[in-house]
């Protein structure tokens, strides 16, 4: 996989789909930000700024759109865990990504743990999202992956047995047979297994 783009180059694609606008900041403030920082990582819009549903249709493969799944008409109520520090700031940058392709065939509730215990941060779906839009060969076929950062909780507080993933639609069922290629965003059980996907991770989170 190559490396990711700078993070000025980061800042101006999220200028040209117009997440800054999405996200109630100029452009100029995109840019400073950027300007400020040194190293690299993923640049991310906070969860609370843009939603997971205005992102995911600006992601693109084959020049097909992305979508939500229809059964996540829920999908912004996925917050972060409590576990989980997302810095209090309207942008971060989130290092050390790895999409966990060593954990394929792994359930959430495998992995999860096996995650804390190697002090890395599973991604939440918002970022999960940043990282294929700035780069596209973060999601290919057979090696996609999980955002199990981000949860859905129940009016009785318990965890909603469904958790976030990122794949590649293969145009069947209610996806339509026009989306077959596009990014996908939907979800799997808890306790459940895919071969094909990982569970996408990093190393920290910092403003």
């Amino acid at each position: 996989m190559p490396p990711l783009p700078s993070l000025a180059a980061q800042a101006e694609r999220l200028i040209e789909l117009g997440v800054h606008e999405l996200a109630g900041i100029t452009a100029d403030q995109l840019r400073a930000y950027t300007s400020a920082k040194d190293g690299a990582g993923l640049l991310a819009v906070h969860p609370d700024r843009v939603p997971a549903s205005a992102l995911a249709p600006l992601l693109r493969r084959d020049g097909k759109p992305g979508f939500v799944v229809t059964d996540m008409a829920d999908v912004d109520g996925f917050a972060p865990l409590d576990v989980i520090e997302v810095p209090d700031a309207p942008l971060y940058v989130v290092t050390g990504l790895d999409r966990g392709d060593h954990m394929s065939n792994w359930s959430p509730e495998e992995a999860l743990p096996a995650l804390t215990r190697d002090e890395r941060t599973p991604l939440l779906l918002g970022e999960g999202i940043h990282w294929v839009l700035q780069q596209p060969a973060a999601l290919e076929r057979n090696h996609c992956f999980m955002t199990v950062g981000s949860r859905l909780r129940k009016p009785n507080g318990t965890p909603d047995a469904r958790t976030p993933a990122i794949w590649i639609s293969n145009g069947t069922g209610r996806d339509g047979r026009e989306r077959r290629n596009a990014p996908k965003v939907g979800w799997c059980w808890w306790g459940n297994r895919h071969t094909w996907l990982g569970f996408a991770s990093a190393t920290g989170r910092t403003p």
